[in-house]
């Protein structure tokens, strides 16, 4: 088999077999096939290569078309004439309140998802750009991982924001050109402000200690003189006679300059303090506000004619909506780091329990009295505590580089309202608590379970209801990654909803409703944290469901809708211009932040007798998961050794060997939690759960899923991720460390130059527990899906996948082709020669590594124990003749050639081999 379509053909013969054998496993059984013909020398690691790079193709193919199909119509034209339907409205005053508040907030965050190399993503994106048939050119050829860093990110995360602008532009223009046509005496009264965009892409210090403040400091400046050279492009391309060019330019320069200053290594007093006087030194270019130019733009744009006035007020309105950077700004903190900052102010001795009602009675009158204090580059400098840093670092930025836009400030981990009043403590301190909006972060099954609690204590403190007034909005966090991961994604999403619900309650009964609800959920790109796969709409409202929408619009509540498009994978939507104008054009048409109030009541809420047990069964199973030793072994057989790097931030806490043996969940981070779970073929987060919990009312439950919008959503949710799930590749993993199995593969004599290495496998292999681990876990996996085959046989399909049967056998083509590399490394390693124990190291510790995937740690020290580069006679200039060393050190480099380098090209092949289940799964994690 050297070909995609003789290993597909072969896989849907061997499925046959299950009919036969229920406990056969195809996908194992094709890996095996491979594996003797790799063994034998009928195929090389070159003919494996080139069916990943078909199966990579398609994949990349897969992907774009999901993108496209996601976001569609992505044609510019299609997008311009839903928009001149949208625009109409029935009076001026109607458009107004349709277009002056944003109907989302979109946050670009660094999460770690950049899995396609630059040329992969341009690729996918410019397929998915056009109406026309997606082909092989999207196949890019493999090339070099690009290092990630937080200033690759941070570039990325600008060029997005940049096509997010542009596309945001348009719509402005094309809703103020139809406003002049209709209302032609009134029109430039109108404000257009249809989305703001915000970043914490060098911002979000929680978890992260290799994010200095002065990056924080250097990265607005960036942000702030390459949005200074985007306005002077956009009015130079109105007028370039402009009299305001030449004070933004000026502006721009100079915000440039200081740019460059941060950028500097500045951890000497020295260096600080020569930057920072620069900074803070008055200027006649240091642009603190843009208000004096947006009136004057406005000013203009009311004498001017139609075209030259529709492009100045739509300067204006960006303008209006960006600030002095590229977006909005968000940093991030966690409540420990809070609590420990706010400890110094009031229980230096640490006996203070924060959440008693001494600590709030403490902290109400520590708001009543405290005194705003001036702070300076020096104190940011000096300050040890990272939430105090963080204020002073806000406090810099609004006093020195834009003193009109709000920053954030996000707490996760939050679950005391007096972690709330302490951030609030901090804002007044340093002067800035007119300009900071606190929001609380809920992700843990704690903080979503008592959540409700929370905002009703904390939406009754009459300090903190002073502040929101003060700011305009009450704001929360949600989290669908953590939550997901900790609860599953479906019990994690009602739990959300329902909180959602409780914040609207308690803004009525605290008499809030004056004020915006602003709900920032955070989601990813994949099913298995929060990114709902059927399309757009259903993409807005699975995090902010019509439901929870419709509890703000009775209230009498303003919502502000915020969502994430997380790192490389949330950036392709704004990756071409012509996908950033679909994506917000399908933003606006869907009206997020609107619901109507008659809307009648969707059975799943009506029916709590039902819905409720239904949610608590699938959140009971998935704790059961999560706290079962075999779930958590399963997951970390490979440690993170089944995934590539996608970002700048360590997925993982550091660890020795020893620890790394029994490594447990909560060192891995939500996403590569995810992701693991997509690499072993089965998305337990997602489907787990859903068929046990309707055991013995499959009816009554399939009635209810069926009836409510709600349900159907849910369903769809569950088919998609069904659609790409495999329990028998589950199984296929633990069958590499089953020691029975390496002892019978030379049994008859078929394989007896694999003899020793098979006799060492299996000697190894009889102390290791993951065969059973899998086992266990698959055959508790097939009960559960058993249970929701039956409930899912009773529910219409409503969008049968055609291509279903193709993708999954792409899929099991790929784990199978895995599943032979890895037991290529495996015969490999345990086939190197004997070396002695080094720095601590032994043979079996390097077997351990590999057999645990790492394979970087394992190639180290093998290239240390055989190195094939060192000095030679002819490196020095010894006058005394030598005929010794009498050979050449060839063997050194024959184990280099003959286990060395395929042990690491086998990893680089399985690693492609990863990115491209993820492209077939829609996104990494």
């Amino acid at each position: 088999m050297k070909t995609v379509a003789e290993l597909t053909k072969r896989l849907r013969e061997l499925h046959q077999q299950t009919q036969e054998t229920p406990l056969f496993n195809p996908v194992f059984q094709l890996s095996l096939d491979l594996s003797r013909q790799l063994e034998a020398g009928e195929l090389s690691l070159d003919d494996i290569e080139g069916m990943i790079s078909e199966l990579e193709c398609h994949s990349l193919k897969t992907r774009a078309s999901r993108l496209r199909s996601n976001i569609a119509p992505v044609s510019q034209t299609a997008n311009t004439d839903i928009l001149a339907r949208y625009c109409a409205a029935d009076d001026f005053a109607a458009f107004r309140a349709q277009w002056e508040n944003p109907s989302l907030h979109a946050v670009f965050t660094a999460h770690p998802t950049f899995l396609l190399t630059p040329d992969q993503s341009a690729a996918v994106a410019n397929a998915a750009s056009s109406d026309a048939e997606i082909t092989d050119d999207t196949c890019t050829p493999v090339s070099q991982r690009p290092a990630i860093t937080l200033r690759y990110e941070h570039e990325q995360a600008m060029f997005a924001i940049a096509n997010a602008q542009d596309a945001r532009d348009q719509i402005v223009a094309q809703a103020l050109d139809q406003a002049h046509s209709a209302w032609p005496t009134e029109w430039s009264e109108a404000r257009p402000l249809p989305f703001r965009f915000a970043s914490w892409v060098g911002y979000d210090m929680d978890g992260r200690t290799d994010i200095k403040w002065f990056d924080s400091i250097g990265f607005r400046l960036a942000e702030k003189a390459q949005r200074l050279e985007r306005y002077v492009a956009a009015l130079q391309a109105i007028d370039d006679g402009h009299p305001l060019l030449e004070t933004l330019r000026n502006a721009t320069t100079y915000s440039q300059d200081r740019a460059a200053d941060f950028r500097a290594d500045l951890s000497e007093p020295a260096a600080l303090s020569a930057a920072a006087n620069t900074l803070t030194e008055d200027h006649p270019h240091k642009m603190l506000s843009l208000t004096p130019v947006i009136e004057l733009l406005e000013a203009e744009a009311i004498g001017a004619d139609k075209d030259r006035a529709i492009a100045l007020k739509t300067l204006a309105a960006s303008m209006r909506a960006d600030g002095l950077g590229m977006s909005w700004i968000h940093f991030r903190v966690n409540s420990s780091q809070l609590h420990n900052a706010i400890r110094r102010r009031i229980d230096p001795e640490n006996t203070l329990d924060l959440s008693s009602k001494g600590a709030m009675a403490t902290l109400r009158d520590l708001l009543e009295t405290v005194q705003p204090l001036r702070s300076n580059f020096a104190a940011l400098a000096i300050e040890s505590s990272t939430a105090i840093r963080q204020f002073l670092a806000m406090a810099q930025i609004i006093h020195h580089i834009d003193g009109d836009a709000p920053i954030r400030m996000l707490i996760a981990e939050c679950e005391q309202p007096s972690t709330i009043l302490a951030a609030l403590y901090f804002s007044k301190l340093f002067g800035i608590e007119d300009k900071v909006d606190v929001s609380p972060l809920f992700e843990t099954e704690s903080a979503l379970e008592h959540g409700g609690r929370f905002l009703d204590a904390l939406l009754a403190e009459p300090t903190y209801q002073t502040y929101a007034r003060s700011r305009g909005r009450v704001a929360i966090q949600t989290g669908f990654s953590d939550a997901g991961r900790f609860v599953g994604q479906i019990p994690a999403s009602l739990a959300i909803e329902r909180l959602q619900g409780r914040m609207a309650d308690a803004m009525r009964d605290n008499g809030l409703t004056d004020v915006a609800a602003l709900i920032f959920n955070t989601h990813g790109e994949s099913m298995g944290r929060g990114a709902h796969p059927g399309g757009f709409k259903d993409r807005l409202e699975w995090p902010l469901s019509p439901w929870a929408r419709r509890r703000f619009v009775r209230a009498g509540i303003r919502l502000e809708p915020e969502v994430s498009f997380q790192g490389g994978d949330g950036y392709l939507h704004f990756a071409t211009p012509e996908l950033a104008l679909a994506t917000l054009t399908r933003i606006a048409t869907l009206q997020p932040s609107s619901n109507s109030a008659d809307a009648p009541t969707d059975p799943f809420y009506r029916r709590t007798d039902l819905s409720l047990d239904f949610y608590r069964a699938v959140r009971s199973h998935q704790r059961d998961h999560l706290e079962s030793a075999t779930y958590s072994r399963a997951l970390t057989a490979f440690g993170l050794g089944l995934l590539n790097n996608t970002g700048s931030r360590v997925s993982r806490r550091q660890s020795d060997l020893s620890a790394d043996r029994d490594m447990n969940l909560r060192q891995i981070r939500a996403i590569p939690h995810n992701a693991v779970l997509q690499q072993l073929g089965y998305p337990i987060n997602i489907i787990s759960g859903v068929g046990s919990a309707a055991d013995g009312n499959y009816e009554d439950i399939a009635a209810l899923l069926n009836d409510s919008e709600r349900g159907k959503q849910l369903v769809r949710l569950v088919r998609a991720s069904n659609a790409l799930a495999s329990i028998k590749t589950v199984a296929a993993f633990g069958e590499l460390f089953n020691s029975a199995y390496w002892a019978s593969r030379p049994y008859r004599g078929t394989e007896s130059h694999l003899s020793d290495a098979c006799e060492t496998l299996a000697e190894y292999l009889t102390k290791d527990d993951r065969t059973g681990v899998f086992r266990r876990l698959a055959s508790r996996l097939r009960v559960d899906a058993l249970k929701l085959h039956r409930l899912l046989e009773l529910i219409p399909d409503e969008e049968p996948h055609p291509e279903r049967e193709t993708v999954r056998r792409s899929i099991g083509a790929l784990q199978a082709l895995r599943l032979t590399l890895l037991q290529h490394m495996f015969i490999k390693a345990v086939s190197i020669p004997t070396f002695s124990r080094a720095n601590d190291i032994s043979r079996d510790d390097v077997l351990e590594m590999v057999f645990t995937l790492r394979i970087d740690d394992a190639l180290a020290q093998l290239r240390r124990a055989y190195p094939t580069s060192f000095p030679g006679l002819e490196d020095f200039a010894v006058d005394e003749p030598s005929d010794y060393p009498d050979g050449d050190g060839e063997g050194y480099r024959v184990i280099q050639r003959d286990y060395i380098d395929p042990l690491e090209r086998s990893y680089d092949l399985s690693l492609r081999i990863g990115t491209a289940i993820a492209n077939e799964f829609g996104a990494h994690g």
